[in-house]
């Protein structure tokens, strides 16, 4: 069985940096989830407006696809997405799915966003993600990392975690 890990979390959380290196670490298929947003939504936050449900949809459906074509080929994959709500991962959810929640205190993610060069996400829109995220519960597949240290630590803790899990 295939397994796609999701590394979610709110904007300046470290999910590409900790994606990336989970990907090159294990040697799976990567994918930036943000690259599959539609050019209304990017200019949508980049004028600094949050994206709303009906936003969202289209996206999360084109990356549910991304992880069923994954699944499919045989694939193991690492794909970043901020998966806020429960009900976003719900969309994403498929039988190889694990979140890897990726948390940050809210000082440093202002730091880190108000530092970040390139990257259409303004700083102004962390308050709205922090409101509408909603933590992993129980009952979903995956784990919640630390990810106020540096990125290789913080994959060690990931790779620790994903290792102990038994594979579908």
């Amino acid at each position: 069985m295939t397994t796609t890990l999701v590394v979610m979390g709110v904007s300046g959380s470290g999910k590409t940096t900790v994606a990336r290196l989970l990907a090159e670490r294990l040697g799976w298929r990567f994918a930036e989830g943000d690259d599959f947003h539609p050019a209304a939504n990017v200019a949508k936050m980049s004028a600094g407006e949050p994206l709303t449900d009906e936003d969202r949809a289209p996206w999360l459906q084109t990356l549910a696809h991304w992880i069923a074509d994954r699944e499919r080929a045989g694939d193991d994959a690492v794909l970043t997405c901020s998966a806020l709500k429960r009900r976003y991962r719900d969309v994403l959810r498929r039988p190889s799915v694990r979140f890897v929640h990726v948390t940050v205190v809210p000082e440093t993610l202002r730091q880190r966003l108000e530092h970040r060069r390139g990257h259409y996400m303004p700083a102004s829109l962390l308050d709205s993600q922090l409101a509408a995220l909603e933590p992993l519960q129980p009952d979903e597949p995956g784990l919640v990392i630390p990810g106020d240290g540096p990125p290789e630590q913080v994959v060690d803790a990931v790779l620790r975690c994903v290792r102990e899990e038994p594979r579908g």
